[in-house]
């Protein structure tokens, strides 16, 4: 009696007359070869199959070709967080001798690997302002063979000089990896603007539902492409089928919620600008943003969906403006269906001394705001209750 097992598709997959209009959700964690020569042409290529998770599996591939083809470029790799992505990058095209130069407002988990993981791998790093090549180019060393930016800074929402740094970069021979998670690819395509890498946290506004936690990663050389894949598959960065699932599920309607979040965040920003007790307003787009007339440019006058603000009164007034504005969720995440709120002095700057966010401008009185799907008149009542339990802390 045989006791080969056969290889079929489970009960419900097979082909037919019709397709899904959806893609299928395909959890399973390994893949039957019918023989060790068909495994062969797997992994060298000569046909496409999948063996195991960890290196790769449907929903994986197809979420990140969705993410690639919004980038306008040939490849991509989901991961399975924002960090993932970052990490895959600096510690896939670096070696322990290299130097590593990052724009100094980073997202605070960036920072962290900048200034304390990097250095005890043996590979040295530099902070520089992203607004300003010359400061990038005083930062570069013979050995520098990195430079990580963000397009629009987080939370101070600074406007990169992505066009001089990338210049900079390529006269260098430097690899440069822009994040792309504020802007998504609606405002800018880095790769456009001569960036070799470009990083995405789909958790946020690209999958825009905080159901899932995915990062994504893509190198315009198939050699770096591999050498980031192979690091991730080493180290276990695989995302979960069920979240890439989710995310491409959420991207079909990314455009319609990035253009109506963004409204939203230019009337919320011109709203909060004349407000009492509001000291400073940031938002791309504004006549007083210090990048003004970069965003114009490079954004094509677009300001995306996040504004920043600051109150008076520190830490009290902040924590009256959180319990006042009770129907916004205090949360440190952005891209959701719903406004949220983010205090980068206790959240995603936290691990940063007082000295060292006030440097950055980040102060105790400072919100991160990531602009939802609310009605516009109901968005602004909310802010304006907080905005009251905040004067009223203050007396």
């Amino acid at each position: 009696m045989s006791t080969k097992r056969t290889l079929q598709r489970p009960d419900g997959f097979e082909e037919g007359a019709s397709r899904p209009v959806v893609p299928p959700i395909q959890p399973s964690v390994v893949y039957a070869s019918e023989t060790p020569d068909s495994l062969d042409d797997q992994y060298e290529g000569r046909v496409q199959g999948y063996t195991y998770a960890r290196e790769g599996h449907p929903n994986a591939v197809s979420l990140a070709r969705a993410v690639a083809r919004r980038e306008g470029m040939e490849q991509g790799l989901t991961l399975g967080s924002g960090m993932a992505a970052v990490t895959a990058a600096l510690l896939g095209l670096t070696r322990a001798g290299d130097h590593v130069v990052g724009g100094d407002q980073l997202y605070g988990r960036s920072l962290r690997l900048l200034a304390e993981d990097l250095p005890r791998l043996g590979i040295a790093t530099s902070r520089a302002d992203p607004t300003d090549a010359e400061a990038f180019a005083a930062a570069f060393r013979p050995e520098t063979k990195l430079a990580l930016i963000e397009v629009v800074s987080n939370p101070t929402l600074r406007v990169a000089d992505l066009d001089g740094i990338a210049e900079l970069c390529r006269a260098r021979g430097v690899t440069l990896v822009v994040d792309n998670t504020f802007t998504t690819p609606s405002a800018i395509r880095p790769a456009e603007h001569g960036a070799d890498v470009v990083i995405h946290s789909v958790t946020k506004l690209l999958a825009g539902h905080s159901d899932v936690t995915l990062g994504w990663v893509a190198a315009k050389d198939p050699a770096q492409q591999k050498a980031m894949s192979d690091f991730a598959v080493t180290t276990g960065m695989t995302p979960s089928p069920f979240d890439c699932w989710l995310a491409e599920r959420g991207m079909m309607t990314f455009d319609l919620r990035f253009a109506r979040t963004q409204d939203s965040a230019e009337r919320l920003a011109a709203h909060l600008a004349g407000q009492e007790g509001v000291t400073k307003v940031l938002y791309p787009t504004r006549a007083d943003h210090p990048d003004r007339n970069r965003a114009q440019g490079l954004l094509a006058g677009q300001g995306c969906n996040m504004v920043s603000f600051e109150i008076e009164g520190g830490r009290a007034a902040a924590n009256a403006f959180t319990k006042g504005a009770e129907s916004l969720a205090f949360a440190p995440t952005l891209g959701d269906v719903g406004t949220t709120l983010s205090h980068p002095a206790s959240s995603s700057h936290r691990a940063l001394t007082p000295e060292g966010r006030a440097a950055l401008g980040i102060s105790e009185g400072m919100f991160r705001v990531s602009v939802g799907l609310e009605e516009p008149e109901a968005l602004l009542g909310a802010f304006d209750a907080g905005l009251a339990a905040a004067r009223a802390a203050r007396g």
